[in-house]
């Protein structure tokens, strides 16, 4: 069983080992409704569109499964905070007003939702922290091994640098300081770029923003110089795609290597161009309908269910032993773009292989 901590003072996230056992009834089902049937209603929120893959995938496969769980008798509300910590409040109180069986929960800003939590809980509504920990008295959480992904950016970018890693100066943008996954992003990728690179610049993105990205990397381009500047890790392909066109702004036709994560398709894209050197795939499918098992298992009460897809542990900064599941990532390059986005019905050929790519594609094996 894995345990993450998550410090509110640090911004690293520390990971340790803890043996494993079933969670114990008595903590796993406060507030569940044991004999709920399969009329259940679910509310899930999502934080923002900015990243194409919350309305494109998780929120459609999520909404598929709940379906599939309760043959059909099951619903769910959606909503979307578009990036607004107070718009997602609303929502949340809108919920717990209409007496959503549970709610699936991905924070905009995980601590200023804590309250939120609490009048749910207090409602006797279950809810599960989705993608970003949230803080208060959550009942489970589900998400991808977060500093895992930092660990896997950093290495894959010290790779495209090879032996002039050690003198290599780089560019860091990191994730929106409000969400706790990029802290363990950039704790994990740190691990590994530490020592062996210089970081030359480095930025906490607000609200994980393109834009926001683009000026950055603009500033870090006026400090440093674009020919100084040998790589850039980017926390999301969003800002990767800001970093880009802030490079290009500056002139800057033989692009460095940049990373990325979420396989967008428009990164997909940019990888396939060479422009962008990776992202981290991730299976939303095995997120949203693992998310979604734990939903139905807990509102109906079926606890060795749910203690079965809860074989880990998170502590946050306001509580301690949550149930959690922690999804593995795969590092996305040219060189699988097959076996991963493509093979797990993501992205099709077609989608990737518009007119403009259509050379690069058949490069790389891409093309019909």
């Amino acid at each position: 069983m894995r345990r993450i901590a998550i410090s509110v003072a640090a911004s690293t996230m520390t990971l340790s080992l803890a043996a494993c056992g079933a969670l114990g009834a008595s903590s796993s089902s406060d507030g569940a409704s044991p004999t709920k049937g399969n009329d259940l209603t679910v509310g899930l929120l999502l934080p923002e569109k900015d990243n194409t893959r919350y309305e494109q995938f998780d929120a459609p496969i999520f909404t598929k499964k709940i379906a599939s769980l309760t043959k059909n008798e099951g619903k769910v509300t959606y909503a979307n905070a578009e990036a607004s910590a107070g718009k997602q409040e609303e929502q949340l109180q809108r919920m717990i007003d209409d007496k959503v069986d549970v709610i699936v929960l991905d924070a905009v800003d995980s601590h200023a939702i804590a309250g939120g939590v609490r009048k749910a809980k207090d409602a006797g509504i279950p809810v599960i922290a989705y993608d970003r920990l949230a803080e208060g008295p959550i009942d489970a959480y589900i998400s991808f091994d977060n500093e895992l992904v930092g660990e896997v950016q950093g290495r894959t970018l010290l790779d495209a640098l090879g032996s002039d890693s050690a003198a290599a100066q780089i560019v860091m943008m990191n994730g929106s300081p409000t969400d706790p996954n990029a802290k363990q992003f950039k704790a994990g990728a740190l691990a590994e770029l530490s020592g062996n690179v210089k970081i030359g610049a480095q930025y906490d993105t607000k609200d994980w923003k393109p834009e926001n990205a683009k000026a950055n990397m603009a500033e870090a381009i006026g400090k440093l110089g674009a020919d100084n500047i040998d790589a850039v890790y980017s926390a999301n392909d969003g800002m990767a795609g800001g970093v880009i066109d802030a490079l290009k702004a500056a002139g800057v036709t033989d692009l460095p290597p940049v990373t990325g994560q979420d396989a967008d398709l428009a990164a997909v894209q940019r990888i396939v161009a060479g422009e962008q050197f990776m992202s981290v795939y991730k299976s939303y499918p095995q997120e949203a309908e693992s998310a979604a098992e734990m939903a139905v298992a807990r509102v109906q009460g079926r606890d060795i269910q749910f203690d079965a897809l809860t074989g880990d542990k998170v502590d946050s900064p306001t509580d301690k032993d949550i149930p959690a599941q922690l999804v593995s990532v795969t590092a996305l390059t040219k060189d699988n773009i097959k076996e991963t986005v493509i093979a797990d019905g993501i992205h099709k050929v077609s989608d990737i292989c518009t007119a403009k790519y259509q050379a690069d594609c058949a490069k790389i094996g891409l093309s019909g």
